[in-house]
């Protein structure tokens, strides 16, 4: 950039803020207008490129503190000057504004020139990143913004959630996009598609997508981690006299489970290693007894149960529950 083009453009103007704007603020509103103007958002726009570059160039001298403090004083030193021969209208012309610019930063008095060299000995030099070049949207000064995430939802039956499946979902242009799920994913659980969301407005990592997962519930197995819980009813004489039971298994063959005699409701039989398996292990297949009560009786069934209650244990089942709660 020119040096006359600190006299020539108000860079506040171009930003739309006050003199005296905070640098959170002056952040705030260059990101608004970088994205309004931003040639993604306005492709084949001349116009919107043209302004994209006007505020970015303002924004890298307002940004920087040290480039700030230079361009208000030369502005207000500099108010109305223009190049011309000295001795015109009186004044020293351009060369002495920057003379007097250089003798209150301590530097040589060289007039022109040595304004240029003080501003390469700061590290700002013309072309350098800081000073009059095009920064390309947010780089340079918080580097470039991630593209914003986009987010989906989808439902699977209890089946593919434990088994894992590749699923085929309609994006937000109705674009088809393909998701993997992952073997025991867990309802309300997001996987995330990483560089899959929108582009980032200037030229960094797109953003991702994120897919939330409902799975529909099972009418037989739940979900204990990686175990696979179920309640398996057995009859009263099972129960009492032991037996040897088929027990379903999640999309696979009965498994055979002893069931010992006497064994009472809520007690757990564990099949290993046929619960939900994953990359970080598998779980087993944990199943609830409980005993079934008849709830229709023949008279020969009554009978026979009227003489077992009289050959029965006398025991009562319910007195160690009556002794703890006293």
């Amino acid at each position: 950039m020119a040096s006359q083009d600190w006299f020539d453009k108000d860079f506040y103007k171009v930003l739309g803020v006050d003199k005296g704007v905070s640098a959170a603020d002056l952040k705030k509103t260059y990101r608004k207008l970088a994205r309004q103007y931003h040639p993604d958002s306005n492709p084949g726009d001349a116009k919107a490129e043209a302004k994209f570059k006007e505020i970015s160039e303002a924004y890298s001298v307002l940004n920087d503190p040290e480039q700030r403090e230079e361009y208000d004083q030369i502005r207000a030193m500099g108010s109305g000057a223009r190049f011309s021969a000295p001795g015109a209208g009186g004044g020293g012309g351009f060369d002495d504004v920057f003379s007097r610019f250089g003798q209150g930063r301590g530097q040589p008095q060289g007039g022109f020139d040595d304004f240029f060299t003080m501003f390469d000995q700061q590290g700002g030099g013309f072309g350098s990143g800081r000073f009059g070049q095009t920064t390309g949207g947010f780089r340079g000064f918080g580097g470039p913004q991630k593209g914003a995430d986009v987010t989906a939802r989808t439902t699977l039956d209890f089946i593919t959630a434990v088994k894992g499946e590749t699923i085929t979902l309609a994006g937000e242009d109705n674009v088809p996009f393909k998701v993997k799920i992952p073997a025991g994913v867990s309802d309300g659980q997001k996987i995330r598609l990483r560089g899959r969301g929108r582009k980032s407005p200037d030229g960094g990592e797109s953003g991702d997508i994120v897919v939330t997962v409902a799975v529909r519930p099972h009418p037989v197995f739940t979900r204990d981690g990686l175990n696979l819980r179920l309640t398996v009813p057995v009859t009263f004489t099972e129960a009492a006299l032991g037996a040897t039971i088929e027990v379903p298994t999640l999309g696979g063959d009965p498994v055979r489970l002893r069931v010992a005699p006497g064994t009472p409701s809520g007690r757990v039989l564990r099949v290993k290693g046929r619960g939900i398996s994953t990359t970080k292990g598998a779980g087993d297949l944990l199943a609830e007894v409980q005993v079934a009560v008849p709830a229709h009786l023949d008279d020969a069934a009554r009978e026979a149960l009227e003489r077992f209650h009289a050959l029965e244990p006398k025991e009562n089942p319910r007195a160690d529950l009556m002794s703890k709660a006293r």
